[in-house]
């Protein structure tokens, strides 16, 4: 455990937002341990493998990169360069989703994710939603690589990867799907994000959207939703903490959406709009 202290001290004095957590995460992926058992492997055992993880980190490159896994809700994925890794914020679209899809009276909701990157979302439905039929659509051919691995490991045959653009994708359900979700690039060209793992290791396209705005992909979204959901269907959609009003306005009765609401992430800030469309 002294050499977890001397780590924390680097990760720390490197501004890594939790030093120890990552040490020891670090370290438990080396030596194939869980975190809670560390106390097993003695200093004397910690190699070379440990201190080069460790100064990836304090490069701050993605902890996540280094051990290959991001975890997400109930799930552990595979990821790593070209793929978003999936935020804790997500979590929240994603099981606001998930109560809404257990209250439905629907034996086997249809829920498409657009813009699926790792498989996050479309995952933890199929996992969580008993009976859920997933259609996961990614365009980018490398992110569409490390969805199809987590899809083949976590995907009980109930999660259908399609390697689709998310504003014209799926014309075969239009009017037939219950749910559509969607985590979007809509970081406004030019902003820089302030975490250097997100600017320096994201990828790019996952990132940032199209339009003056950065939103001409979350009105895609809004355009595609619009097609694919069946009356009463609901569509979820996540976006930047100072987005929240233009999002919302993006869905409107004028368009055919009704009880169109923003939502607040674990920290309170606006992370995601919700909307019914047309009347049941």
């Amino acid at each position: 455990m002294d050499e977890i202290a001397l780590a924390t001290a680097r990760l720390a004095e490197a501004g890594v937002p939790s030093p120890r957590t990552d040490a020891e995460e670090i370290a438990a992926f080396v030596h194939g341990v869980r975190r809670g058992q560390l106390h097993t492997v003695p200093d004397a055992e910690f190699d070379a493998l440990f201190w080069e993880g460790i100064a990836r980190r304090e490069a701050r490159e993605p902890l996540q990169h280094i051990t290959g896994r991001a975890y997400f809700r109930y799930l552990s994925l595979d990821v790593g360069p070209g793929v978003f890794v999936p935020r804790p914020e997500t979590e929240v679209v994603a099981g606001w989703a998930i109560d809404r899809l257990r209250e439905m009276d629907v034996a086997s909701p249809v829920v498409v994710d657009l813009g699926t990157g790792s498989g996050a979302i479309a995952l933890s439905i199929a996992q969580e939603v008993a009976l859920a039929q997933v259609h996961a659509v990614e365009v980018d051919p490398v992110a569409y690589g490390w969805a199809k691995r987590n899809i083949v490991e976590h995907g009980q045959g109930r999660v259908s990867l399609h390697p689709e653009d998310l504003s014209d994708c799926l014309p075969e359900l239009d009017g037939r799907v219950d749910l559509v979700i969607s985590n979007p690039p809509y970081i406004p060209p030019g902003a820089i994000p302030r975490d250097p793992e997100v600017r320096d290791y994201d990828p790019s396209r996952a990132l940032y959207g199209s339009g003056e705005d950065g939103l001409d992909e979350v009105r895609a979204v809004e355009r595609t939703a619009r097609r694919l959901l069946r009356p009463g269907g609901l569509v979820a959609v996540e976006h930047a903490d100072q987005q929240g009003s233009s999002v919302y306005l993006e869905f409107s009765e004028e368009r055919g959406w009704r009880d169109t609401r923003d939502h607040t992430d674990l920290a309170g800030r606006d992370r995601f709009v919700t909307a019914r469309f047309g009347q049941e």
